[in-house]
């Protein structure tokens, strides 16, 4: 009958053990948008986490970020043609 040569530790052997025990996650779904989501996160597709608004998503900020430029080329384009009349 085989003899261990060495003593295990008590870390070494519970090493062993360690992951026994592991089980996944349950996904749930987004209550807005219905998209796969691990529970008590933030869904990062529309930024709600139990029916509030908490994120702002990646396309609401180029849909402002959009707006903004328009409005900085309109009122550019405004200052150039006072420019232009006050020039002439």
């Amino acid at each position: 009958m085989p003899v261990p040569k060495m003593k295990v530790s008590r870390s070494r052997r519970n090493k062993r053990s360690a992951n026994k025990f592991i089980k996944l996650n349950p996904i749930s779904e987004c209550q807005t948008c219905r998209a796969p989501l691990a529970s008590h996160q933030v869904c990062q597709g529309c930024g709600y986490y139990k029916g509030l608004k908490i994120l702002r998503t990646k396309y609401e900020r180029l849909h402002d970020r959009g707006t903004a430029r328009s409005a900085q080329y309109a009122a550019a384009s405004e200052n150039a043609m006072r420019a232009n009349e006050s020039a002439e």
